[in-house]
């Protein structure tokens, strides 16, 4: 390990763009998938840039294209359920928008109303993302961001598009040559583990040793050990030499996650230790040199502890030689819609399954309601937060036709509180009704009326589909279509002449399921 220099001119990012932010460009209004039939189409998105030149754009089955990141050409959302009249989105002072639905019969919802005639959205609300829902089918995210990077970085496992990842990208891929420790700082569950990682394999060390250590759970009677290493017979239980992380990393990396948790003890350990490049095992007397890079990751403000006196100045200016700041997902949306898809795949991975391809015309797998309100969470556990509400969804939903908000999803995810007051408009939105508030008795009058049909039954009823979902999971006179034992399914499907429609109404379950409940059973 290399004494490391006191960092203070490589803590202030130079030239155009600094470690924690992209350039001060003016930033571009842009719409994002969030929620497509077509699961691949999530993450495509289309910078609006007349209106940055003061003219509408238009928003339709066929305008604008959507494309990925970097990719040479895109598509239009092809939605068929989408109408060919276009939706407005017209630009107002002060870097805001106005949507106007302009006669369109495509049915909207935006920041979780029901759009009549229109609406305006300030540059503040477009900051932080407006999500707007288009015919149930897909959800989309209004917004405005910088251009992106010329030539990104590699992500090296860190996802997402959104400008702030991208200005991680460049962080690491800017310190990563250099022989400086770096200070991730990030709240809980933003991925500063990854980042330590992503630095590391961009760096002279790839494939060298990569070791991480949370200094919260380190004891202080076995710090020394646990770090510098023991020899045999130092300490009771020391049955033999111990290397330690230092001398395991030796050569490589070694990542100290939660540094501003260690105990004083071992905050001086750890200074001793930067400050000379040398460890001193228990036990010996002979120091000894190891090449490791120092890697650290906080939530905690350092600076604000050093000043009551719970850190020491010293230590913090040894470790943030280079300062990244990694965003809260909340200061992200753009990237919820990608990750959430990455995370369902790898846990699907586990039954042996896959994603579901989307067919023209079918209902979404992921519904664009629930995709919507996951977008306007703003998740205090951040990305780790959203990999827990993915497993929940893949482990409920697998074997479904379609994903749903279940009791369990509630427990990680609470409901959404109702939008904030908006100015009005126009025209007064529909305000969306709460599960709570509509009676068991509604719900399957409701269910019944419209013979199952969910879609049909959400907008009687006044509630999100999301909110269907809810009431359906929770009503204990409600039926999946999977819990139809066999017999039941096959012996209506005979009474009603093969009729699926029929079959579907007689035993008060979704046609959509039902059709899948019957491919399964070798009836169609």
């Amino acid at each position: 390990m290399k004494p490391a220099g006191d960092g203070t001119t490589l803590d202030q990012p130079g030239g155009p763009r600094g470690a924690e932010g992209l350039d001060d460009l003016p930033p571009l209004p842009v719409l994002t998938i969030l929620g497509h039939p077509d699961l691949s189409r999530i993450g495509d998105r289309a910078f609006l840039g007349e209106l940055a030149r003061g003219r509408t754009a238009l928003l339709s089955r066929q305008e604008p294209n959507f494309a990925a990141p970097r990719a040479a050409a895109g598509e239009p959302l092809g939605v068929p359920f989408l109408s060919r009249k276009p939706l407005r989105i017209e630009p107002l002072p002060e870097g805001g928008v106005r949507l106007l639905r302009d006669g369109s019969p495509t049915r909207v919802v935006a920041g979780g109303t029901a759009v009549e005639e229109s609406c305006s959205f300030s540059a503040a609300e477009l900051d932080d993302g407006v999500v707007v829902e288009l015919a149930d089918q897909v959800a989309l995210l209004l917004h405005r961001r910088p251009a992106p990077v010329p030539k990104p970085s590699p992500p090296h496992g860190l996802l997402g598009e959104s400008a702030g990842i991208e200005a991680v990208h460049l962080a690491i891929s800017r310190a990563a040559p250099l022989a400086v420790p770096v200070l991730f700082r990030g709240e809980t569950g933003t991925g500063k583990e990854l980042a330590a990682r992503s630095l590391h394999e961009q760096s002279d060390r790839a494939g060298r040793p990569f070791f991480a250590v949370n200094l919260a759970t380190l004891p202080p009677s076995l710090a020394a050990a646990e770090l510098f290493g023991a020899r045999k017979g130092s300490y009771t239980g020391a049955v033999q030499d111990l290397p330690g992380w230092f001398g395991r990393a030796d050569g490589g990396t070694l990542f100290l996650d939660e540094v501003g948790e260690a105990p004083p003890e071992v905050q001086a350990m750890l200074l001793r230790a930067l400050e000379t490049g040398e460890i001193v095992p228990v036990g010996s007397q002979a120091p000894r040199r190891v090449d490791v890079r120092v890697v650290s990751a906080t939530d905690a403000d350092l600076e604000q502890a050093v000043a009551r006196g719970a850190f020491r100045a010293p230590l913090l200016h040894r470790l943030a030689g280079y300062s990244i700041r990694l965003p809260p997902l909340r200061r992200r949306r753009e990237d919820i819609g990608r990750l959430l898809v990455h995370f369902l795949a790898r846990e699907l991975e586990a039954f042996g399954a896959a994603l579901p391809q989307g067919a023209p015309g079918a209902e979404p797998w992921l519904p664009a309601s629930l995709a919507a309100r996951l977008a306007r969470h703003d998740w205090p556990g951040n990305v780790r937060q959203l990999r827990n509400v993915a497993r929940q969804l893949a482990i409920d939903g697998h074997g479904r036709a379609t994903l749903r908000a279940t009791p369990g999803l509630e427990e990680l995810l609470p409901l959404l509180p109702p939008p904030a007051p908006r100015p009005p408009s126009a025209e007064p939105a529909r305000r969306l009704r709460k599960p709570a508030e509509v009676s068991e008795d509604e719900l399957l009058g409701a269910l019944r009326e419209h013979r199952w049909n969910l879609k049909a039954a959400a907008e009687a009823l006044g509630v999100a589909r999301t909110s269907l979902y809810i009431l359906l999971e929770q009503s204990p006179r409600v039926r999946a279509a999977a819990d139809v034992p066999p017999e039941e399914v096959r012996a209506a499907f005979e009474r009603c002449g093969g009729d699926v429609e029929a079959t579907a109404a007689a035993l008060e379950i979704s046609e959509r399921a039902l059709r899948q409940r019957l491919k399964d059973l070798g009836l169609r």
